[in-house]
């Protein structure tokens, strides 16, 4: 298999690096109608950071609230919407934020090029037209939304992304500094999607040479990060997560996700539930499929002491069960990444259903 993926053009890292955000636009913003678009996340608002956004007077700054929602169809459309009557088509746009903040930019971008609702774009290389400049500044590592060719969008039938190569960001700054506030929780979650992210990426059909090398590395910082003699929330292990989440990213671009991610995209369109939650409540249930994975990511769980919830799914009628299933299902390249040509056999509905059970 042959793949052709945009990277990111550009990568500004270390710490202190925010600081150089109106430095890097200042050429971009002779574009178009001379302005930038911030989406920011509402967590800021009021706080140190919404006063150091280096922003101009003609940028129009949303603060979105990414919780408890992920971003949807119907939300990228109507801000869209809103910035073009009000302003015209701007410069670029500037995500600060976590996963969600990051997609919301990505997706942002692009529909502002292109013509109707985002629920036309969901799927592999359906845009039409390249977006408008965007650029990533994550606050939370852990998703690889800082790197990824995907805008995951929640939309009235499906969650599903905007996947091609213009989702991917023009320019990213990796500033460590700006993730050493993020909750103990939160700050495991993100992290472990990070390694989840590696851990099926490596273990299905479509790893590679390329894929794996990301992988072997980003493996290797978050055994160090959560399970290493230093272990721990550290400005350290800070700078470490920042670049396993990156490469991270990259891995499951060369490669797939599996079974994991397949689940937890149904829990997360049904349920709402987050979705680096949504990975952790689910993959410590998986030890036939990722058996080294889940049994290191349960000592990780003890070292940390995270707490997951367990026996959700007693509170689940058949009709949410097969809501669930049904959005899992509908995601074949996944099932085949970790079953290989012949998942149509293993990865029935009741299969994923059960899956679900074990919940």
């Amino acid at each position: 298999m042959h793949k052709n993926f945009k990277n990111i053009d550009n990568v500004t890292y270390g710490r202190g690096a925010f600081s150089q955000l109106a430095e890097t636009v200042e050429l971009v913003r002779k574009e178009n109608k001379n302005y930038f678009v911030y989406v920011v996340d509402n967590y800021f608002k009021g706080k140190e950071l919404a006063n150091k956004l280096q922003n101009k007077k003609e940028d129009l700054i949303y603060f979105i609230d990414v919780d408890p929602h992920e971003p949807t169809t119907e939300q990228i459309d109507a801000l869209r919407d809103e910035i073009i009557s009000k302003k015209g088509l701007p410069s670029g746009v500037i995500g600060i934020g976590g996963g969600s903040i990051m997609d919301i930019a990505k997706a942002l971008s692009l529909m502002l090029t292109n013509e109707g609702s985002s629920t036309l774009y969901q799927g592999l290389n359906l845009i039409k037209k390249p977006g408008v400049y965007h650029l990533g500044i994550p606050t939370i590592s852990g998703t690889g939304a800082e790197v990824s060719m995907t805008a995951v969008l929640t939309g009235p039938e499906k969650k599903l992304g905007l996947k091609c190569d213009s989702t991917v960001f023009n320019q990213v700054i990796l500033d460590p500094e700006l993730i050493s506030t993020v909750p103990l929780d939160w700050w495991f979650y993100t992290g472990m999607d990070t390694y989840i992210h590696c851990i099926e990426s490596e273990s299905g059909i479509r790893n590679n040479a390329f894929s794996l090398a990301y992988g072997e590395q980003s493996l290797k910082l978050c055994r160090e990060i959560y399970l290493g003699e230093k272990a721990g929330q550290t400005n350290e292990n800070n700078d470490k997560l920042m670049v396993a989440s990156l490469m991270g990213g990259l891995s499951l671009t060369y490669s797939e996700v599996g079974v994991c991610h397949a689940v937890s995209y149904g829990l997360s369109k049904i349920l709402g539930t987050r979705h680096c939650y949504a990975n952790c409540i689910i993959f410590q249930h998986l030890e036939d499929i990722y058996p080294k994975g889940v049994s290191e990511f349960k000592q990780m769980i003890q070292k940390h002491k995270i707490e997951l919830p367990q026996n959700l799914s007693k509170d689940w009628d058949d009709k949410t069960l097969t809501a669930m299933a049904t959005v899992s299902f509908n995601l074949p390249f996944m099932w085949n990444h970790a079953f290989g040509d012949n998942y149509k056999e293993i990865a029935t509905m009741d299969y994923i259903i059960n899956l679900f059970r074990r919940l």
